[in-house]
């Protein structure tokens, strides 16, 4: 779930999407299997960070002043589940780049650089974040 700020529409309700994010990573060379990196290291690592840090929970912009941010903060904690607060708004966008900083961390000792990272909110609404060159 999250919100946006300031929204001229819809999008400053609370609301949810079924987000997917596609990743892509790039090595020197493959590996001895003629790999980049085994998908299991993504899922585990990338997936996990997810599941324990968005999934069923709520992505909402630090100082957002809706009053109902302390209602889901205080009912997410009675559940055992987090609020995952930006400093930005949550747009798809924002998302991803957060994301894409994340999966870098999570990455960095596999010996593969995350390239691009698509973070889909909707199976037709997608935003990219691209690694700088």
């Amino acid at each position: 779930m999250h919100r946006i700020p300031r929204h001229e529409s819809k999008c400053a309700a609370f609301h949810g999407h079924r987000y997917a994010a596609e990743l892509e990573c790039w090595a020197e060379a493959l590996d001895d299997r003629g790999r980049v990196v085994d998908f299991g290291v993504i899922k585990e690592r990338v997936g996990g960070w997810i599941d324990q840090h968005w999934d069923h929970t709520a992505i909402l912009m630090r100082g957002d002043p809706d009053p109902a941010v302390a209602t889901i903060v205080a009912s997410n904690a009675a559940y055992g589940r987090p609020v995952y607060f930006l400093d930005v708004p949550p747009t798809a966008e924002n998302i991803a780049a957060a994301l894409a900083e994340i999966s870098q961390d999570l990455l960095k000792d596999t010996g593969v650089r995350l390239v691009s990272l698509r973070l889909y909110e909707t199976p037709n609404g997608s935003a990219t974040w691209r690694a700088q060159a």
